[in-house]
Protein backbone atom coordinates (compact mmCIF):
# COMPACT_ATOMS: atom_id res chain seq x y z
CA UNK A 1 0.00 0.00 0.00
CA UNK A 2 1.12 3.28 -1.11
CA UNK A 3 1.08 5.74 1.72
CA UNK A 4 1.41 9.41 1.83
CA UNK A 5 0.43 12.89 3.71
CA UNK A 6 -1.95 15.29 2.70
CA UNK A 7 -2.48 18.55 4.60
CA UNK A 8 -5.89 19.63 2.19
CA UNK A 9 -9.19 20.41 3.83
CA UNK A 10 -10.88 17.31 4.26
CA UNK A 11 -14.19 19.10 2.31
CA UNK A 12 -11.34 19.48 -0.79
CA UNK A 13 -10.18 16.02 -1.04
CA UNK A 14 -10.71 13.73 -4.23
CA UNK A 15 -10.78 10.58 -3.27
CA UNK A 16 -12.97 7.44 -3.24
CA UNK A 17 -13.20 7.27 0.34
CA UNK A 18 -13.32 9.44 3.52
CA UNK A 19 -12.77 8.29 6.70
CA UNK A 20 -13.89 10.42 9.50
CA UNK A 21 -14.29 9.53 13.49
CA UNK A 22 -17.73 10.67 15.23
CA UNK A 23 -18.04 10.45 19.48
CA UNK A 24 -21.33 9.72 20.99
CA UNK A 25 -21.78 12.48 23.32
CA UNK A 26 -20.52 15.75 21.92
CA UNK A 27 -20.84 17.90 18.92
CA UNK A 28 -18.76 16.63 15.99
CA UNK A 29 -15.16 17.98 15.95
CA UNK A 30 -13.12 18.67 13.13
CA UNK A 31 -12.92 17.75 10.04
CA UNK A 32 -16.35 16.41 10.52
CA UNK A 33 -17.71 19.34 11.69
CA UNK A 34 -16.77 20.89 8.77
CA UNK A 35 -17.86 18.07 6.55
CA UNK A 36 -21.13 18.41 7.87
CA UNK A 37 -21.45 21.91 7.41
CA UNK A 38 -20.17 21.78 3.91
CA UNK A 39 -23.08 19.27 3.19
CA UNK A 40 -26.06 21.69 5.05
CA UNK A 41 -25.97 19.31 8.10
CA UNK A 42 -26.03 15.91 6.76
CA UNK A 43 -24.07 13.76 9.35
CA UNK A 44 -25.49 15.88 12.41
CA UNK A 45 -29.53 14.60 10.77
CA UNK A 46 -28.34 11.50 9.67
CA UNK A 47 -26.83 10.75 13.95
CA UNK A 48 -30.10 12.35 15.15
CA UNK A 49 -32.12 10.25 13.26
CA UNK A 50 -29.89 6.84 14.33
CA UNK A 51 -28.52 6.17 11.01
CA UNK A 52 -25.00 6.67 12.25
CA UNK A 53 -23.78 4.58 15.16
CA UNK A 54 -21.61 6.16 17.13
CA UNK A 55 -20.63 3.44 19.85
CA UNK A 56 -17.15 2.10 19.49
CA UNK A 57 -16.18 0.36 15.88
CA UNK A 58 -19.40 0.95 14.22
CA UNK A 59 -19.45 1.84 10.94
CA UNK A 60 -21.39 3.23 8.20
CA UNK A 61 -20.90 4.12 4.60
CA UNK A 62 -22.21 7.37 3.01
CA UNK A 63 -22.36 8.23 -0.56
CA UNK A 64 -22.84 11.55 -2.42
CA UNK A 65 -23.39 14.12 0.33
CA UNK A 66 -23.38 17.61 -1.31
CA UNK A 67 -20.60 19.60 -1.09
CA UNK A 68 -17.93 17.41 -0.21
CA UNK A 69 -15.37 16.16 -3.22
CA UNK A 70 -14.90 12.81 -1.89
CA UNK A 71 -17.36 10.27 -3.46
CA UNK A 72 -18.16 7.99 -0.15
CA UNK A 73 -17.74 8.90 3.25
CA UNK A 74 -16.74 6.23 6.03
CA UNK A 75 -17.87 7.08 9.17
CA UNK A 76 -16.72 4.68 12.41
CA UNK A 77 -18.23 5.83 15.95
CA UNK A 78 -15.57 5.89 18.55
CA UNK A 79 -17.92 6.12 21.81
CA UNK A 80 -17.80 8.46 24.76
CA UNK A 81 -15.03 10.83 23.72
CA UNK A 82 -13.78 10.37 27.79
CA UNK A 83 -12.90 7.11 26.80
CA UNK A 84 -11.61 7.08 24.17
CA UNK A 85 -8.10 5.90 24.78
CA UNK A 86 -5.20 4.45 22.92
CA UNK A 87 -6.74 1.32 22.69
CA UNK A 88 -10.38 2.77 21.68
CA UNK A 89 -7.93 4.90 19.07
CA UNK A 90 -6.31 1.74 17.47
CA UNK A 91 -9.23 0.01 17.39
CA UNK A 92 -11.41 2.67 15.43
CA UNK A 93 -9.21 2.71 13.15
CA UNK A 94 -8.94 -1.13 12.92
CA UNK A 95 -12.47 -1.26 12.22
CA UNK A 96 -11.98 1.61 9.50
CA UNK A 97 -9.72 -0.79 8.02
CA UNK A 98 -11.01 -3.71 7.44
CA UNK A 99 -14.65 -2.38 6.03
CA UNK A 100 -11.75 -0.76 3.32
CA UNK A 101 -10.08 -4.35 2.77
CA UNK A 102 -13.00 -5.75 1.89
CA UNK A 103 -14.52 -2.85 0.20
CA UNK A 104 -14.12 -2.09 -4.04
CA UNK A 105 -12.27 0.96 -2.67
CA UNK A 106 -8.84 0.92 -3.79
CA UNK A 107 -7.83 4.36 -2.21
CA UNK A 108 -9.07 6.49 0.48
CA UNK A 109 -8.61 9.82 2.59
CA UNK A 110 -8.39 9.19 6.48
CA UNK A 111 -8.57 11.65 9.22
CA UNK A 112 -8.61 9.78 12.26
CA UNK A 113 -5.44 11.17 13.29
CA UNK A 114 -7.09 14.25 14.03
CA UNK A 115 -9.23 13.02 16.64
CA UNK A 116 -7.87 13.39 20.47
CA UNK A 117 -6.56 10.86 22.51
CA UNK A 118 -5.94 10.87 26.16
CA UNK A 119 -2.42 13.05 26.28
CA UNK A 120 -0.95 11.63 22.83
CA UNK A 121 0.40 13.74 20.47
CA UNK A 122 0.03 14.52 16.80
CA UNK A 123 2.76 12.53 16.26
CA UNK A 124 1.67 9.62 17.45
CA UNK A 125 -1.70 9.72 16.45
CA UNK A 126 -0.29 10.04 12.97
CA UNK A 127 1.98 7.19 13.68
CA UNK A 128 -0.42 4.81 14.89
CA UNK A 129 -3.24 5.24 12.74
CA UNK A 130 -0.95 4.37 9.70
CA UNK A 131 0.19 1.14 11.24
CA UNK A 132 -3.69 0.53 12.29
CA UNK A 133 -4.65 0.49 8.42
CA UNK A 134 -1.75 -1.10 7.06
CA UNK A 135 -2.54 -4.23 9.63
CA UNK A 136 -5.77 -4.14 8.75
CA UNK A 137 -5.32 -3.86 5.10
CA UNK A 138 -2.97 -7.04 5.27
CA UNK A 139 -4.91 -10.45 3.59
CA UNK A 140 -3.09 -13.88 3.41
CA UNK A 141 -2.62 -14.47 -0.26
CA UNK A 142 0.80 -17.02 -0.37
CA UNK A 143 -1.27 -20.10 -0.81
CA UNK A 144 -5.26 -18.48 -1.59
CA UNK A 145 -4.08 -16.03 -3.87
CA UNK A 146 -7.17 -13.27 -4.46
CA UNK A 147 -9.73 -13.81 -7.25
CA UNK A 148 -10.71 -12.28 -10.20
CA UNK A 149 -13.42 -9.54 -9.32
CA UNK A 150 -13.24 -9.91 -5.64
CA UNK A 151 -12.78 -6.99 -3.07
CA UNK A 152 -9.00 -5.76 -2.99
CA UNK A 153 -7.31 -4.66 -0.63
CA UNK A 154 -6.26 -0.66 -0.15
CA UNK A 155 -3.34 0.02 -3.12
CA UNK A 156 -3.01 4.03 -1.59
CA UNK A 157 -3.87 5.48 1.58
CA UNK A 158 -3.59 9.52 2.32
CA UNK A 159 -3.52 10.83 6.13
CA UNK A 160 -4.16 14.48 6.90
CA UNK A 161 -1.73 16.06 7.91
CA UNK A 162 1.89 18.19 6.66
CA UNK A 163 5.34 17.74 6.19
CA UNK A 164 5.90 17.62 10.27
CA UNK A 165 4.58 14.63 10.39
CA UNK A 166 6.90 12.89 7.91
CA UNK A 167 8.76 11.35 10.91
CA UNK A 168 5.48 9.81 12.44
CA UNK A 169 4.43 8.50 8.61
CA UNK A 170 8.07 6.63 8.55
CA UNK A 171 7.25 5.02 11.63
CA UNK A 172 3.83 3.69 10.97
CA UNK A 173 5.29 2.55 7.76
CA UNK A 174 8.38 0.84 9.51
CA UNK A 175 6.01 -0.95 11.88
CA UNK A 176 3.91 -2.23 9.37
CA UNK A 177 6.51 -3.89 7.73
CA UNK A 178 7.18 -5.72 10.69
CA UNK A 179 4.03 -6.52 11.62
CA UNK A 180 3.08 -7.68 8.30
CA UNK A 181 6.75 -9.83 8.04
CA UNK A 182 5.91 -11.34 11.64
CA UNK A 183 1.87 -12.05 10.54
CA UNK A 184 3.15 -13.67 7.09
CA UNK A 185 5.96 -16.15 8.51
CA UNK A 186 3.61 -17.32 10.83
CA UNK A 187 0.79 -17.51 8.75
CA UNK A 188 2.61 -20.01 6.47
CA UNK A 189 1.98 -23.26 5.95
CA UNK A 190 5.06 -25.65 7.78
CA UNK A 191 5.55 -27.39 4.56
CA UNK A 192 7.00 -23.83 3.04
CA UNK A 193 7.92 -22.29 6.30
CA UNK A 194 10.34 -24.21 8.05
CA UNK A 195 13.72 -23.86 9.73
CA UNK A 196 16.05 -23.15 6.62
CA UNK A 197 12.74 -20.95 5.42
CA UNK A 198 13.53 -18.71 7.99
CA UNK A 199 17.32 -18.65 7.32
CA UNK A 200 16.05 -17.69 3.75
CA UNK A 201 14.07 -14.85 5.39
CA UNK A 202 17.18 -13.70 7.63
CA UNK A 203 19.20 -13.30 4.32
CA UNK A 204 16.58 -11.77 2.58
CA UNK A 205 16.60 -8.94 5.29
CA UNK A 206 19.98 -8.64 5.68
CA UNK A 207 20.66 -8.24 1.90
CA UNK A 208 18.14 -5.58 1.71
CA UNK A 209 19.67 -2.97 4.58
CA UNK A 210 23.44 -1.69 3.48
CA UNK A 211 23.97 -2.01 7.68
CA UNK A 212 23.00 -5.56 8.37
CA UNK A 213 24.43 -8.80 7.86
CA UNK A 214 23.29 -12.18 8.98
CA UNK A 215 25.10 -15.81 9.72
CA UNK A 216 23.73 -18.91 9.70
CA UNK A 217 24.74 -21.91 11.83
CA UNK A 218 24.02 -25.31 10.75
CA UNK A 219 23.72 -28.85 12.87
CA UNK A 220 27.59 -29.33 12.52
CA UNK A 221 28.61 -26.03 13.50
CA UNK A 222 25.97 -26.09 16.65
CA UNK A 223 27.03 -29.35 17.46
CA UNK A 224 30.40 -27.87 18.39
CA UNK A 225 29.35 -25.36 20.50
CA UNK A 226 27.49 -27.87 22.32
CA UNK A 227 23.96 -26.82 21.50
CA UNK A 228 22.77 -30.51 22.68
CA UNK A 229 19.40 -29.23 24.00
CA UNK A 230 18.73 -27.39 20.72
CA UNK A 231 19.96 -30.29 18.61
CA UNK A 232 17.38 -32.58 20.58
CA UNK A 233 14.21 -31.00 19.34
CA UNK A 234 15.03 -31.04 16.25
CA UNK A 235 16.89 -34.72 16.23
CA UNK A 236 13.69 -36.17 14.85
CA UNK A 237 12.80 -34.11 11.83
CA UNK A 238 14.05 -34.47 8.53
CA UNK A 239 14.30 -30.65 8.25
CA UNK A 240 17.43 -29.44 9.93
CA UNK A 241 17.87 -27.03 12.50
CA UNK A 242 19.38 -23.49 12.12
CA UNK A 243 20.40 -20.85 14.09
CA UNK A 244 20.08 -17.54 12.22
CA UNK A 245 21.58 -14.77 13.53
CA UNK A 246 21.00 -11.09 12.10
CA UNK A 247 22.57 -7.97 13.19
CA UNK A 248 22.15 -4.76 12.56
CA UNK A 249 24.54 -1.34 13.78
CA UNK A 250 22.90 1.76 13.71
CA UNK A 251 24.86 2.83 16.52
CA UNK A 252 28.18 3.13 17.03
CA UNK A 253 30.31 0.03 17.09
CA UNK A 254 31.56 0.04 20.65
CA UNK A 255 28.02 0.38 21.26
CA UNK A 256 26.52 -2.49 22.92
CA UNK A 257 23.19 -3.72 20.76
CA UNK A 258 20.34 -5.36 22.36
CA UNK A 259 19.66 -8.70 21.48
CA UNK A 260 16.01 -9.87 20.68
CA UNK A 261 15.77 -14.07 21.02
CA UNK A 262 13.04 -16.30 19.17
CA UNK A 263 11.65 -19.48 19.59
CA UNK A 264 11.22 -20.71 15.93
CA UNK A 265 9.36 -24.29 16.19
CA UNK A 266 8.26 -24.20 12.59
CA UNK A 267 5.93 -27.06 13.21
CA UNK A 268 5.45 -29.33 17.12
CA UNK A 269 4.07 -31.88 17.14
CA UNK A 270 4.91 -32.40 20.95
CA UNK A 271 7.30 -35.37 19.50
CA UNK A 272 7.28 -38.51 21.64
CA UNK A 273 4.99 -36.55 23.87
CA UNK A 274 2.55 -36.54 21.02
CA UNK A 275 -0.10 -33.76 21.21
CA UNK A 276 -3.58 -34.66 20.78
CA UNK A 277 -4.98 -34.17 17.19
CA UNK A 278 -7.40 -31.61 17.79
CA UNK A 279 -5.51 -28.05 16.63
CA UNK A 280 -2.35 -29.85 16.03
CA UNK A 281 -2.71 -28.50 12.34
CA UNK A 282 -2.09 -24.96 14.60
CA UNK A 283 0.87 -25.79 16.05
CA UNK A 284 2.48 -24.04 12.77
CA UNK A 285 2.18 -21.00 14.95
CA UNK A 286 4.81 -22.16 17.67
CA UNK A 287 7.30 -20.30 15.57
CA UNK A 288 5.51 -16.64 16.02
CA UNK A 289 8.31 -15.87 18.60
CA UNK A 290 10.94 -16.15 16.09
CA UNK A 291 8.69 -14.30 13.63
CA UNK A 292 8.11 -11.40 16.23
CA UNK A 293 11.79 -10.68 16.44
CA UNK A 294 12.25 -11.15 12.70
CA UNK A 295 9.70 -8.46 12.32
CA UNK A 296 10.76 -6.08 15.06
CA UNK A 297 14.40 -6.63 13.61
CA UNK A 298 12.88 -5.14 10.30
CA UNK A 299 10.85 -2.65 11.55
CA UNK A 300 14.20 -1.71 13.12
CA UNK A 301 16.07 -1.59 9.94
CA UNK A 302 13.57 0.12 7.72
CA UNK A 303 13.83 3.32 10.76
CA UNK A 304 17.25 3.30 10.41
CA UNK A 305 17.02 3.36 14.51
CA UNK A 306 19.81 4.90 16.47
CA UNK A 307 20.56 1.39 18.27
CA UNK A 308 22.69 -1.86 17.75
CA UNK A 309 20.20 -5.01 17.60
CA UNK A 310 21.40 -8.75 17.23
CA UNK A 311 18.31 -10.86 16.50
CA UNK A 312 18.68 -15.23 17.34
CA UNK A 313 16.40 -17.38 16.27
CA UNK A 314 16.57 -21.09 16.99
CA UNK A 315 14.81 -22.27 14.00
CA UNK A 316 13.84 -26.24 14.66
CA UNK A 317 11.07 -28.25 13.69
CA UNK A 318 9.82 -30.91 16.74
CA UNK A 319 8.78 -34.53 14.95
CA UNK A 320 8.13 -38.18 16.44
CA UNK A 321 10.33 -40.26 14.83
CA UNK A 322 13.35 -43.26 15.55
CA UNK A 323 15.90 -40.78 16.48
CA UNK A 324 13.62 -38.33 18.45
CA UNK A 325 14.72 -37.43 21.89
CA UNK A 326 12.46 -39.27 24.86
CA UNK A 327 10.93 -38.40 27.77
CA UNK A 328 13.54 -39.75 30.73
CA UNK A 329 16.60 -38.43 28.66
CA UNK A 330 19.21 -36.49 30.35
CA UNK A 331 20.93 -33.96 27.53
CA UNK A 332 23.32 -31.19 27.96
CA UNK A 333 23.28 -27.72 27.00
CA UNK A 334 25.77 -25.24 25.65
CA UNK A 335 25.93 -23.35 29.25
CA UNK A 336 26.93 -27.28 30.54
CA UNK A 337 24.10 -27.62 32.32
CA UNK A 338 22.04 -31.20 32.18
CA UNK A 339 18.76 -31.34 31.91
CA UNK A 340 16.46 -34.47 32.29
CA UNK A 341 13.11 -34.23 29.77
CA UNK A 342 10.18 -35.72 31.35
CA UNK A 343 7.90 -34.40 28.20
CA UNK A 344 9.19 -33.65 25.13
CA UNK A 345 6.78 -31.06 24.33
CA UNK A 346 8.31 -28.59 26.50
CA UNK A 347 10.61 -28.03 23.92
CA UNK A 348 10.54 -24.23 23.24
CA UNK A 349 12.61 -24.03 26.01
CA UNK A 350 15.39 -26.43 25.39
CA UNK A 351 15.63 -24.73 22.37
CA UNK A 352 15.88 -21.31 23.85
CA UNK A 353 18.52 -22.34 26.12
CA UNK A 354 21.17 -22.65 24.49
CA UNK A 355 20.10 -19.60 22.08
CA UNK A 356 20.51 -17.90 25.48
CA UNK A 357 23.61 -19.22 25.88
CA UNK A 358 25.02 -17.85 22.99
CA UNK A 359 23.41 -14.62 22.81
CA UNK A 360 25.77 -14.10 25.33
CA UNK A 361 28.62 -13.32 23.64
CA UNK A 362 27.43 -10.32 22.25
CA UNK A 363 27.83 -8.52 25.86
CA UNK A 364 24.23 -6.99 25.10
CA UNK A 365 22.87 -4.48 27.11
CA UNK A 366 19.39 -6.51 27.47
CA UNK A 367 18.08 -9.58 26.24
CA UNK A 368 14.62 -10.69 25.17
CA UNK A 369 13.51 -13.65 24.17
CA UNK A 370 9.69 -14.45 22.73
CA UNK A 371 8.22 -17.36 22.40
CA UNK A 372 4.76 -18.95 22.02
CA UNK A 373 6.00 -21.23 25.04
CA UNK A 374 3.14 -22.14 27.19
CA UNK A 375 -1.17 -22.89 27.16
CA UNK A 376 -0.91 -22.47 31.19
CA UNK A 377 -0.01 -18.55 29.73
CA UNK A 378 -3.34 -17.99 27.75
CA UNK A 379 -5.22 -19.94 30.65
CA UNK A 380 -3.73 -16.45 32.77
CA UNK A 381 -3.66 -13.70 30.55
CA UNK A 382 -5.91 -14.75 27.46
CA UNK A 383 -5.36 -13.33 24.28
CA UNK A 384 -5.48 -9.85 25.37
CA UNK A 385 -1.43 -9.31 27.06
CA UNK A 386 2.05 -10.72 26.53
CA UNK A 387 3.45 -12.49 29.73
CA UNK A 388 6.48 -10.43 30.41
CA UNK A 389 9.01 -12.27 33.25
CA UNK A 390 11.75 -10.65 34.68
CA UNK A 391 14.50 -10.45 37.75
CA UNK A 392 15.06 -6.61 36.74
CA UNK A 393 12.47 -4.13 37.76
CA UNK A 394 13.09 -1.41 35.83
CA UNK A 395 13.69 -3.44 32.57
CA UNK A 396 9.80 -4.69 33.27
CA UNK A 397 9.13 -1.25 33.52
CA UNK A 398 10.45 -0.39 30.20
CA UNK A 399 8.69 -3.17 28.39
CA UNK A 400 5.36 -2.05 29.98
CA UNK A 401 5.77 1.62 29.38
CA UNK A 402 6.71 0.65 25.30
CA UNK A 403 3.97 -2.14 25.31
CA UNK A 404 1.10 0.43 26.45
CA UNK A 405 2.31 3.07 23.97
CA UNK A 406 2.45 1.11 21.17
CA UNK A 407 -0.69 -0.72 22.02
CA UNK A 408 0.76 -3.89 22.27
CA UNK A 409 0.22 -4.62 26.04
CA UNK A 410 2.48 -7.13 28.31
CA UNK A 411 1.49 -8.37 31.91
CA UNK A 412 4.39 -8.87 34.52
CA UNK A 413 4.61 -12.10 36.22
CA UNK A 414 6.11 -13.30 38.86
CA UNK A 415 9.58 -15.41 39.09
CA UNK A 416 10.48 -15.56 42.58
CA UNK A 417 12.97 -18.21 43.20
CA UNK A 418 10.13 -19.97 45.44
CA UNK A 419 9.14 -21.17 41.81
CA UNK A 420 12.57 -22.91 40.93
CA UNK A 421 11.67 -25.80 43.51
CA UNK A 422 9.44 -27.16 40.98
CA UNK A 423 12.46 -27.90 38.36
CA UNK A 424 14.36 -30.00 40.78
CA UNK A 425 15.12 -33.48 40.07
CA UNK A 426 18.05 -36.00 41.39
CA UNK A 427 19.15 -36.95 37.77
CA UNK A 428 20.23 -33.83 36.88
CA UNK A 429 20.96 -29.97 36.74
CA UNK A 430 17.29 -29.69 36.26
CA UNK A 431 14.06 -31.03 34.54
CA UNK A 432 12.16 -29.62 31.57
CA UNK A 433 9.00 -29.31 33.40
CA UNK A 434 7.89 -27.89 36.68
CA UNK A 435 4.25 -29.37 37.04
CA UNK A 436 0.63 -27.79 36.57
CA UNK A 437 0.95 -25.32 39.13
CA UNK A 438 2.32 -22.08 37.08
CA UNK A 439 3.05 -23.53 33.96
CA UNK A 440 4.13 -20.29 32.15
CA UNK A 441 6.08 -19.28 35.52
CA UNK A 442 8.32 -22.11 35.85
CA UNK A 443 9.35 -22.43 32.07
CA UNK A 444 10.51 -18.87 32.55
CA UNK A 445 12.05 -20.02 35.70
CA UNK A 446 14.13 -22.35 33.76
CA UNK A 447 15.51 -19.92 31.20
CA UNK A 448 16.86 -17.84 34.06
CA UNK A 449 18.68 -20.79 34.88
CA UNK A 450 20.26 -19.58 32.20
CA UNK A 451 20.73 -15.91 31.82
CA UNK A 452 22.16 -15.44 35.47
CA UNK A 453 24.59 -12.82 33.90
CA UNK A 454 22.57 -10.91 32.08
CA UNK A 455 19.69 -8.31 31.65
CA UNK A 456 17.13 -10.39 30.67
CA UNK A 457 13.05 -10.90 30.27
CA UNK A 458 11.57 -13.48 28.85
CA UNK A 459 8.16 -12.94 26.90
CA UNK A 460 5.23 -15.68 26.65
CA UNK A 461 3.48 -15.06 23.61
CA UNK A 462 1.30 -17.77 23.22
CA UNK A 463 -2.16 -16.12 23.66
CA UNK A 464 -1.24 -13.03 22.00
CA UNK A 465 0.82 -13.63 18.75
CA UNK A 466 -2.25 -15.96 17.59
CA UNK A 467 -5.69 -16.84 18.82
CA UNK A 468 -6.41 -20.44 19.60
CA UNK A 469 -9.24 -21.63 17.11
CA UNK A 470 -9.88 -18.60 15.37
CA UNK A 471 -9.26 -17.68 11.68
CA UNK A 472 -7.59 -14.53 12.16
CA UNK A 473 -4.30 -15.90 12.10
CA UNK A 474 -1.11 -14.17 13.44
CA UNK A 475 -1.13 -11.10 14.94
CA UNK A 476 2.69 -10.12 14.81
CA UNK A 477 2.90 -9.42 18.56
CA UNK A 478 4.94 -8.23 19.98
CA UNK A 479 6.78 -6.36 17.19
CA UNK A 480 4.95 -3.26 18.78
CA UNK A 481 6.06 -3.76 22.05
CA UNK A 482 9.97 -4.37 20.61
CA UNK A 483 9.98 -1.68 18.20
CA UNK A 484 8.82 0.60 20.54
CA UNK A 485 11.29 -0.15 23.16
CA UNK A 486 14.02 0.37 20.85
CA UNK A 487 12.59 3.89 19.43
CA UNK A 488 12.40 4.34 23.70
CA UNK A 489 16.47 3.38 23.44
CA UNK A 490 17.36 5.17 20.69
CA UNK A 491 20.61 7.68 21.33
Amino acid sequence: MEITLNNAPATTVETACLVLGVFEDQALAEPAASIDAASDGSLSKLIAAGDINTDGQQTVMLHGLPGVSAERILIVGCGKADRFDRVSFQNACMAAGKVLREHTVTEAHICLAELPVESMDAHWRTRQAVFAFDHANYLYTTTKPLKDGKAQPLAAASFSGGADLQGALEEGIGLGIGFRTARELGNLPPNICTPIYLAKEGKRIAASYDNCSVEILKRRAMAELGMEALLNVGQGSSNPPRLVVLKYQGAAAEEKPFVFVGKGVTFDTGGISLKPRESMDEMKYDMCGAAAVIGAFEACAQMQLNVNLVTVVAAVENMPDGKAYRPGDVIGSMAGKTIEVLNTDAEGRLALCDALTYSERFEPQAIIDVATLTGACVVALGHHASAIMTHHDDLAAELEQAGAKAVDRGWRLPIWDDYQSQLKTPFADMKNIGGLPAGAITAGCFLSKFTEDMRWAHLDVAGSAWKWNANEGATGRPVGMLTQFLLDRQG
